[in-house]
């Protein structure tokens, strides 16, 4: 059965790499999706941009972020999952795996989407936390227009709140990804 864990975030906390950890863990079983690729991809497309620069962790795509926060609230204003719809049909596509690690979900209504497209028991929330000065020693610094609108701050108040909340301020060694696995339920072993 198809299982699916909605890793959210503000900027910097670690999503990625505790998504990366988490896949590495589970090998095959488990591949990593994310929503903001379909937006970057139409975004590089629309534009004539380099997708692989918009894809990657630097100064080029921050030029950028802010036109396609605005750009993607528009095309979510007509179809809310149309990006999360995007993402997971280029993932099924690719392989099929028993668990999906969602890791940049930043939207009440990508989680919505989620349990209503796979089912509530399928999906599973992990909320990463880290402190200012961790994220700021990543390379974090707030910028008005993007720390401020809903791309970071519309999970600030779930309803309900998250399945498990993981504060990710130190380095994670490999029983602490066994544990945060053991907790969300993904068998490694």
């Amino acid at each position: 059965m198809l299982k699916i864990v909605l890793i959210s975030g503000k900027r910097k906390c670690g999503k990625d790499y505790i998504s990366e950890r988490l896949q590495r863990r589970l090998g095959s079983r488990s591949q990593i999706v994310r929503i903001s690729e379909p937006i970057k991809s139409e975004w590089a497309r629309k534009l004539q941009l380099d997708l692989d620069a918009l894809l990657s962790d630097g100064p080029y795509k921050e030029k950028y972020r802010r036109d396609m926060i605005v750009w993607s609230d528009e095309v979510r204003t007509q179809d809310y999952g149309y990006f999360c719809r995007a993402a997971m049909e280029e993932a099924l596509s690719r392989q099929q795996t028993p668990y999906i690690l969602v890791s940049d979900v930043r939207r009440k209504n990508d989680i919505k989407w989620f349990r209503e497209t796979y089912g509530a028991e399928r999906v599973t929330t992990l909320r990463l936390t880290s402190r200012p000065e961790t994220r700021c020693s990543r390379g974090w610094t707030f910028t008005a227009g993007i720390d401020d609108v809903p791309s970071e701050c519309d999970l600030d108040d779930l309803a309900g709140g998250f399945d498990f909340v993981l504060a990710n301020d130190e380095q994670f060694d490999q029983d602490s990804i066994d544990l945060l696995l053991d907790k969300l339920q993904l068998q490694y072993r």
